[in-house]
């Protein structure tokens, strides 16, 4: 498959909530679509951007993104780089592609002085935990929590 990576654009922006979409349903989550677009501009396009984001450009479409966040770790005392999601298109899956975004975010993290990156993903997504096993990660038994504003 031939792909390209490359920061977010503006115009990504109406493909990259249809793969959030898709991303949420895989994960069994609840989505809606409502404000997402306007939601995501503000974090990735504004002067001190709150989330940075690559996409997988294949053809005239994307089929894939990863997004990420800086935050700090009291126990580390450091920054950290948070992987907030990577989610491909079935059809842009067994290429080596979440492996190849990967190593573009260990280089962000080097880059911007980060001791580590830290992710999540459900107990039932075995292929992806698999994958981050075979790639050197390790897990933590947690269970995530979220509290309703």
């Amino acid at each position: 498959m031939e792909y390209s990576i490359r920061n977010c654009k503006i115009t990504d922006l109406p493909k990259l909530v249809i793969l959030c979409q898709k991303h949420a349903d895989f994960e069994k989550a609840a989505f809606s679509p409502e404000g997402k677009e306007e939601g995501l501009k503000k974090a990735l396009f504004s002067q001190d951007p709150k989330l940075h984001c690559l996409v997988v450009a294949a053809k005239d479409t994307i089929v894939g993104y990863v997004s990420y966040t800086f935050d700090f770790s009291t126990w580390d005392a450091a920054t950290f780089l948070y992987m907030d999601c990577l989610f491909l298109e079935e059809e842009a899956r067994s290429y080596g592609i979440g492996e190849v975004l990967i190593e573009k975010l260990k280089e962000i993290g080097i880059q911007n002085n980060c001791v580590n990156i830290q992710w999540q993903t459900p107990q039932f997504n075995e292929r992806a935990i698999k994958f981050y096993n075979r790639i050197g990660a390790k897990g933590k038994d947690k269970v995530r929590f979220t509290l309703d504003l």
